[in-house]
């Protein structure tokens, strides 16, 4: 059999120098070089920086900038020592305020392109915390022979290999200030080299840590990872296939639940390592005060809380009396939502599963009410959008975490007769370029074509 040669890796361009002119919408500076269009990292507009190529196809590339000749007024410090290597943070070299700024507008322009009318109102950006933030994490793991060391953490920029860090400035410090006593952990065990991640999941009073292994761990390995939960107060648990199969080694009684606090609404949430939750917890209770003003709700209204999770915007909006009912796409997090309900003595408020994921799913299947509350995930809520006049709602809210799949639902609903109201950023991830938002939408004329 013949021997299969390897693949031929393609051959990079020398270095370059050029001027930025702008920033595409992942933060990277835009510049021409050998009849291709070259995305760079580390770049702001008006430096003429040296650009190393990295990745390079037909019509485009991608680079990073090496060196700055003509550094911008706007450019700071990076928080982390570890920026130029990892790919985790794209934008720690931009001073916050112009963070702010550019996602602003990334979100006004997105809308404008959709052929939505500019709202009549701009939401000031909510802004938290800049480090530390980050409640929610998936870690690589990787044993490395030639270096006789574990690695936890993020991939190098532009690679599959994991960054060399031993600190993390983003990630909750309970975690982010540890990553070398985890890695040391690990590497104590007999399986370093089948532990392929790890997930984070943080709540106000405990820390999560999911193993993802490819082999049972021996008595001595549950030992060693035990002894780094007694040491750090980590909740140590073990996934040895999909998320069904994750059990808790440490502690072994107690509730296993991680919690957050509604602290304005006398609310304790509780969540499963696996449930999503918001990363950013300050955020989370400022992106609660906006969206429940925004809805401006009587005793009387009926609002209904659309892709609701465990309840996180359902059972504050019940605590103020509001007439609320959630819908969910997945039973475990309706089923948690209930819990919570429970727990927090509003046993009395609604949730029901349903497909709001499908676009076979018509919002003419939901009862009607006042106003509406979306929450949905990048894919955004298309579907529901194109026919959510038939709910009979006045206001709507809607909270991204995707300014395309937003512009893009805006326009359906200004088809639908909705009006674009107020719309703004939120830092949810500060020092990234994800664009997370909440626009208001008022009701205002029948839907075009009926």
């Amino acid at each position: 059999m013949a021997k299969r040669r390897a693949p031929r890796r393609k051959k990079m361009p020398e270095p370059f120098q050029a001027t930025v002119d702008r920033l595409n919408e992942q933060g990277r500076g835009v510049v021409e070089h050998d009849e291709r269009v070259v995305f760079v990292s580390n770049a702001l507009p008006g430096e003429t920086v040296d650009v190393h190529v990295h990745n390079r196809w037909k019509g485009h590339g991608e680079g990073r900038a090496m060196a700055v000749a003509n550094p911008s007024a706007e450019r700071v410090e990076p928080i982390c020592e570890h920026f130029n290597d990892c790919g985790g943070c794209a934008l720690q070299h931009w001073a916050p305020e112009a963070q702010i700024a550019f996602k602003d507008t990334v979100l006004e322009t997105l809308i404008a392109d959709a052929g939505v009318a500019q709202a009549e109102h701009r939401l000031q950006p909510l802004r938290g915390p800049q480090q530390g933030y980050r409640r929610k994490a998936r870690m690589g793991v990787r044993w490395v022979a030639a270096k006789d060391r574990v690695l936890v953490g993020f991939r190098e920029i532009a690679s599959n290999f994991l960054a060399v860090i031993d600190n993390c400035q983003v990630l909750d410090p309970r975690v982010g200030l540890h990553l070398t006593d985890i890695a040391a952990a690990i590497a104590s065990t007999s399986i370093k080299d089948r532990i392929a991640q790890i997930e984070v999941a943080a709540g106000d009073q405990a820390v999560a840590l999911v193993f993802r292994v490819l082999d049972p761990p021996s008595q001595q390995d549950v030992a060693r990872l035990v002894e780094l939960g007694k040491r750090f107060g980590y909740h140590i648990w073990l996934q040895p296939k999909g998320p069904d199969t994750s059990h808790r080694i440490y502690p072994l009684t107690g509730p296993e639940w991680l919690s957050y606090e509604h602290p304005d609404y006398g609310l304790r949430m509780r969540f499963h390592p696996h449930d999503f939750t918001q990363v950013n917890a300050p955020m989370n209770r400022s992106m609660m005060t906006q969206a429940l003003a925004l809805l401006e709700l009587s005793a009387e209204d009926r609002v209904l809380d659309l892709f609701c999770g465990l309840g996180n915007f359902t059972l504050p909006l019940a605590r103020l009396g509001a007439d609320v009912q959630g819908f969910e796409g997945s039973e475990a997090l309706v089923a948690r939502a209930k819990e919570n309900a429970e727990r927090n003595g509003l046993g009395t408020v609604p949730f029901a599963v349903a497909d709001l994921y499908s676009d076979a799913f018509a919002a003419r299947h939901l009862p009607k009410a006042e106003a509406v509350l979306l929450d949905p995930p990048r894919s955004g809520a298309e579907a529901l959008c194109e026919d959510l006049a038939s709910t009979g709602a006045r206001r709507v809210v809607y909270v991204s975490c995707n300014p395309k799949t937003l512009a893009r639902d805006a326009a359906a609903l200004q088809r639908q007769g909705y009006r674009l109201e107020a719309s703004g950023i939120m830092d949810m991830f500060p020092h990234t370029n994800h664009v997370e938002s909440m626009a208001l939408f008022i009701r205002t004329a029948p839907p075009s074509g009926a």
